[in-house]
């Protein structure tokens, strides 16, 4: 004799919170109206009056210690494209679940159309796309001029039957277009809710790790940037990475948030042309695209995104402001940081610009979030308002603390390196990140505070 019920639980559809009843108002976000009843799936209780109280017919999961785990290395499998591998931490590992989030029009779907173009020579691959019909994921592959002969397509957005089909197809890599419009057929919500995204992208994963199957989820991004859905969607996959790009530029940036498998933060630059996505081998020299005349209030910055250091230039500008409140501009970097700077430079370095409007603009796109910019920010501010014109060959880099000093910042010698194979010959870096030795034609001065790198201006 059995008996059936559903799991019944009440979500908010805002922040993802659950309750156990219906209530008004959400008390973890506090919006009003918000919570849903949310059916969970049928549960099945079975007559267990012969083992009488016991938990008789459940499978034990198997306890191990430490020691007896399985170390050996898990093999992974190239992308195609070395950005693309780089970020992922050295390639795709088998059973991983990553998720991959841009702004629309940034390239996801061309990205991934043409990683598994290139896969499914070498591996059973499956495209399943939700938003897109077949034949318009076809026409994208004609007119990218893509290899199409060896690519499974699925078109359904339903995941049980999507998980019953690569049952039978047996793919190494698989790719959800998107996770927001999948559907479980227990939950009740519309596809694209908290509820949903939360359950599918669960299922999704555990799919991933009970068959060895890579798959990769495509997500879509709210109006700040950041992924669309609750906040667990990027707990419960492996690896998250944003493809990052203005419609008015041709260049994307490839930046993972979240990675089990390397590093967080790895950088991957991509040119969008007429036949794809091409990545770019050497993303410094498209950074420093400078005019042999710069003016003044261009500094260049070495970066270090991931494992791998990055040429950057930054530009100031200083003006008179015809407002009462001076605008305070900065793209590509933070903005709270810059109004700390302005105040360290008013106290230590002595230059009061209550009265100047300030812009701060990262050329290229480029998002600095690190505080080895400090530094550079500073000059490149200093060099427009005094009007002085920094040295082309110049790098500058370091943290500049509260007090004026100026700290070290980590990697310092594989920054210097980096900005000699460009050919730079000058440099003003913190002094704790002086090399040991001696750089032939390459002249470096190292400051311990911001006085003595206004004085070198």
């Amino acid at each position: 004799m059995s008996k059936s019920r559903q799991k019944v639980a009440y979500v908010c559809t805002d922040c993802g919170a659950d309750f156990p009843r219906w209530q008004g108002q959400c008390s973890e976000c506090n919006a009003w109206n918000t919570i849903s009843e949310v059916r969970l799936g049928s549960q099945t209780t079975r007559n267990t009056s012969a083992s009488r109280g016991g938990f008789a017919g459940l499978t034990q999961a198997k306890v191990q210690t430490l020691h007896e785990v399985d170390l050996q290395t898990v093999p992974r499998f190239s992308s195609g494209f070395a950005e693309f591998d780089r970020v992922l931490g050295g390639g795709i590992v088998p059973g991983s679940a990553i998720l991959i989030g841009g702004s629309p029009g940034a390239g996801k779907s061309t990205l991934l159309l043409q990683t598994m173009c290139l896969l499914a020579a070498q591996m059973p691959t499956l495209y399943v796309t939700g938003e897109e019909s077949l034949q318009q994921v076809a026409m994208r592959a004609q007119r990218l001029k893509l290899p199409t002969d060896k690519l499974r397509l699925l078109s359904e957005t339903s995941v049980e039957v999507i998980c019953e089909l690569a049952n039978q197809e047996k793919p190494k890599i698989m790719v959800i277009d998107s996770i927001q419009v999948m559907h479980l057929s227990d939950i009740q919500s519309a596809p694209g809710s908290v509820s949903q995204v939360r359950e599918t992208a669960a299922f999704l994963t555990r799919y991933a790790k009970q068959n060895n199957v890579a798959i990769i989820m495509v997500g879509h991004v709210t109006k700040d940037g950041s992924l669309a859905g609750p906040k667990v969607l990027e707990h419960c996959i492996d690896c998250s990475v944003i493809l990052d790009g203005d419609s008015d530029s041709r260049f994307r940036t490839l930046r993972s948030t979240k990675n089990r498998f390397g590093a967080v933060n790895e950088l991957g630059v991509f040119a969008m042309l007429g036949d794809g996505l091409k990545e770019v081998k050497n993303p410094s020299a498209i950074f420093l695209s400078r005019s042999e005349d710069h003016g003044c209030g261009s500094v260049v910055l070495t970066l270090w995104e991931g494992t791998r250091p990055l040429l950057v230039e930054i530009q100031a500008l200083v003006d008179q402001s015809q407002l009462s409140n001076p605008r305070r501009v900065a793209v590509g970097a933070e903005q709270n940081r810059l109004a700390l700077l302005l105040a360290v430079l008013h106290r230590h370095g002595g230059l009061m610009l209550g009265d100047f409007d300030v812009f701060v603009n990262v050329v290229g796109g480029v998002k600095v979030t690190e505080t080895s910019a400090d530094l550079a920010i500073l000059m490149a501010i200093v060099s427009s308002y005094r009007e002085i014109k920094i040295p082309k060959e110049m790098i500058i880099f370091g943290e500049v603390g509260l007090s004026g000093e100026i700290r070290p910042v980590p990697n310092g010698s594989e920054r210097i390196n980096e900005a000699i194979k460009h050919g730079f010959k000058k440099a003003i870096v913190p002094i704790a990140n002086l090399p040991k030795g001696k750089l032939d034609g390459f002249e470096i001065h190292g400051v311990k505070n911001l006085q003595e790198a206004l004085n070198l201006l």
